[in-house]
Formats: C-alpha cells, structure tokens, sequence
C-alpha cells in the first residue's frame, strides 16, 4: 500500500515512531560508543570475539588436514588468551608466543623419545610417569634459558606425548604454523588497532578542535587563553569567543535600532580586542559572536552555529554551589570545561589529572592535560585509594589509560581522600583537571559533594570537565 493513501493521524504516528527508534539508537550508540573506551571493556570484547574466530580457522583448517590433531586446540586458545587479553603484558610477545608452543612441543617430543628408546613402547593411551615429568623438566629449563616462559609451553610439552595417530613430529610441525598464524593476526590486530585505539573511540581526542567560550565575569580573558591552548593543540582547532546580551544591556542606551546596535558594536569590540591578543600570541583563528537573550539558550545555539564540539566557561558559584548556569552547561550536549583561575600566569605546565573510573572522561581530561603541557611540561595522572588491596588494580587501570598519548606523562597512585590530596599537593602544579561527577547519581553527590565544589581554597587554577550528552 501506498503510504501516502493512509489517513494523515497513521502517517504521522509512523513518523514519529520512526524518530523514536532512530533516537533510541543514536542513544545506544554513543552509549555503546563510551562503554568500548574504557580498555579492559574493549580487551574483554575483543577475547569474545577474535579469538573464537582463530580457533573457528584453525578447526576448519584441522578439519580439511587429516593430520592435525585436535590437541593443537587448547594450548592455540589458551595462548591466544594470554595475548589478546592483556596485549601489553609479560607474555605479550608474538615471537616469544610462537617460540613458546614450540620449544615446549619439541620438549615433550624429546622426552617422549627418550622414555620410548629406554622403556620401549606403552601404546598410545598410556603415558609413562617419567615421559612426562622430563617433559616438564625440559621445559622449564629450556624456557628460563631462552627468557620465553610462558604457561603454554607446559601444556604443549605435555600434549605431545598423546597425540594418538598423528606423529609427534607432525603435532610439532603443527603447533609452529598455527601458532605464527595467531601470532601475525594478534601483531596486525595490536599495531593497527590498539596502540592506535585513541584515533578510532576516544572522542575527546580526535574532537574538540572548535572551542566556544562564553565571556563571562572577571576571568573571562585568561579563560579564553587557556580554551585558545587546547584548541593550539590540533591543526584545526578554532576559538569562537561569544558575548551574550541581556534584553536590558541590548536596550541600555536607547530603544531605537541604532542604540541596540550601538550596544552590539561595542560588545564586538570588547570581544576583537580578546582575540587579537589571542590570534597574537598563539596563532589560533578566533570568531566573535554576540548574541541576545537567555543565556544557556544562546549559549546552546551558538555552539551549534559555529560547529563547537567543547564549550569552555569561567567557573560560577552561586552562594556556595555550582551557578545554574554551568550546572545546565554540565547537563547539556556538548563537551564542558568549567574554568576556575587564581592566578596571573598564562602557562600550564605542571597537570595534574585526578581519575577516579577509566572511561571517556578520563581520556578527556588526559587528553586536555597533554594538550596544554606540550613538550615541555609534566602531566601527573593520579587515582586515590582507600585500601592497599586496590592498588595493583589502580595501576594497571592508570597505565591503560595512560598508554595511548605521549609527553611527559606519570602515573600515581595515592593511598588518601581525595580532597585531601589535592590540597596537599597543589601548589607543586599549576593546574589540577578532575571530572565534574556526572556519572554519579543526584543522591551520591547530595550526601557526597564533587570534589571541585570541596577544594575552593586551593592556590592552583582548577579545570572541571563534563563530557556531553
């Protein structure tokens, strides 16, 4: 049926309904999208997913070669795991994985023809107790020897002495070629994919190149100095500087079209000379907007005029908590940098990054911290603890995050609260960057406060990010 013959009420029902769904999956996509940034998510994902894959090839391949056993399976799959499961590990080598399985399957085939030659044959579903003891034996030795270790090694060594029908010199020959096969899809997979993973899912990192900065309040020039240095840091980056007109300060000279634009004129004015200083001393293209009205609606509005993937504010307090101002920006769609400056120094660099959860926030706040560090300055990405238990976990979290950017990066690991870490250590930095809590639900932040609304006497200047909706 045609749907143009269906009665206006059905038509616009399917239209909407359509909206819905295509709303629903832009949502689950970008909800997806943050859940894959986080690396232990993407390595657990990749285990359910490539390495079924390698074992399908290699079953299909075992299948159509009569003389691959079955046996190669469980030391192919359980070495596959230690690879793609933690591909920057001890035992994350390609080479030291094919030399692994082998110089284990050589070791077992030793052994078993040095207990055959002695005892004489035992059938193939006996092993004798010291076939597989001097299998073991060899390969400890000759692993530690080779610097290869690896728990494969074992089982294969073991695996060789029943092999059943198939020859153990065959098992061998089969263990290095399935091998080096696993071990060139995990080199291909590790080098064009996760070393360069920041590229293809960190948003922030490959965004936030048009920055907006509403000027607002006494600290609106050095904010929009330290929006112009993110911005500096990728080759299209651009600063759009808005000033946003209340209907008073659009009428205040006059209620004729030439006193509005009077007022308008100023306004670009004031915003020309910012960027000037801007375009000066860092080269950075600069816009100037002047807009009229609410300020969030104008705020919104422009961002989405001048394609702007981050806002930057000056941070606002309304007697003693966030402005609704900024506390809307932080709800809203776009990246947010709420900007708080104690100081006089148009220089950031020694960063520190509090992380509190691995995520696209923190790769955000990382990013924003090389950025502005340069190659010349120091970022310090930093976790606190409550127990020792945590803090193997806390490091391995810090270097997966960690290992995507370059400059001069450290990772730490504090046992401490928060709150008072950053006040102890504050003034050895020259900007502290932390997360605005929106991952927490209202009830956590209401009996917890976000920790930037807890450090208001620190002598540093504060960066809070928000990442978008």
């Amino acid at each position: 049926m045609d749907i143009r013959q269906l009665p206006a009420r059905v038509v616009a029902r399917v239209s909407d309904l359509r909206t819905r769904i295509r709303r629903m999956e832009r949502r689950e996509a970008v909800a997806f999208g943050r859940w894959i940034e986080n690396t232990n998510n993407l390595l657990h994902l990749t285990v359910l997913l490539v390495i079924p894959l390698l074992i399908a090839g290699v079953t299909f391949v075992s299948n159509a070669v009569s003389t691959l056993s079955f046996l190669l399976f469980p030391p192919l799959a359980s070495g596959s795991y230690t690879l793609f499961s933690d591909p920057e590990g001890q035992y994350a080598s390609p080479v030291k994985f094919v030399l692994a399985l082998t110089v284990g399957a050589l070791c077992g085939l030793v052994a078993y023809g040095f207990t055959t030659w002695f005892y004489g044959p035992t059938g193939t579903a006996i092993v004798h107790p010291s076939s597989a003891a001097l299998a073991i034996f060899l390969a400890g030795a000759a692993t530690w020897a080779l610097d290869i270790e690896a728990p494969s090694a074992f089982s294969t060594a073991l695996l060789t002495l029943v092999t059943g029908e198939v020859n153990p010199e065959e098992y061998v020959v089969s263990i290095f070629f399935a091998s080096v096969v696993i071990a060139i899809v995990f080199a291909i997979w590790r080098d064009e994919f996760y070393e360069r993973r920041a590229e293809y899912l960190y948003g922030t990192v490959t965004g936030d190149d048009h920055v907006l900065v509403p000027m607002r309040g006494e600290t609106a020039e050095r904010t929009a100095f330290f929006a112009a240095k993110l911005a500096a840091a990728h080759e299209a980056g651009k600063v759009v500087l808005l000033d946003v007109l209340s209907p008073d300060e659009a009428t205040a000279g006059g209620s004729t079209e030439e006193d509005v634009t009077d007022v308008t004129d100023a306004a670009v004015e004031r915003l020309e000379r910012s960027a000037h200083h801007i375009r000066t001393r860092l080269g950075v293209p600069v816009e100037v907007v002047v807009a009229r009205g609410d300020p969030l609606s104008a705020t919104v509005e422009a961002a989405e005029n001048t394609n702007s993937d981050l806002v930057v504010t000056p941070y606002e307090e309304d007697r003693g908590l966030l402005s609704d101002y900024v506390r809307d920006l932080f709800g809203g769609k776009y990246d947010t940098v709420a900007f708080r400056s104690v100081g006089a120094s148009y220089r950031w660099d020694r960063i520190l990054v509090l992380v509190a959860r691995p995520g696209d926030t923190a790769h955000g706040m990382i990013d924003f911290g090389t950025r502005l560090a340069g190659k010349t300055g120091s970022v310090s990405v930093t976790t606190c603890i409550s127990a020792e238990v945590e803090r193997r976990r806390a490091e391995s979290k810090l270097a997966n995050l960690v290992e995507t950017v370059d400059g001069n990066i450290e990772t730490r690991v504090a046992r401490t609260d928060v709150t008072k870490f950053i006040t102890s250590n504050a003034e050895s930095y020259d900007l502290v960057v932390l997360g605005s809590s929106g991952e927490r639900s209202s009830a956590s932040r209401f009996i917890a406060p976000p920790t930037f609304e807890r450090i208001r006497e620190i002598d540093c200047d504060v960066a809070v990010f928000d990442r978008g909706n």
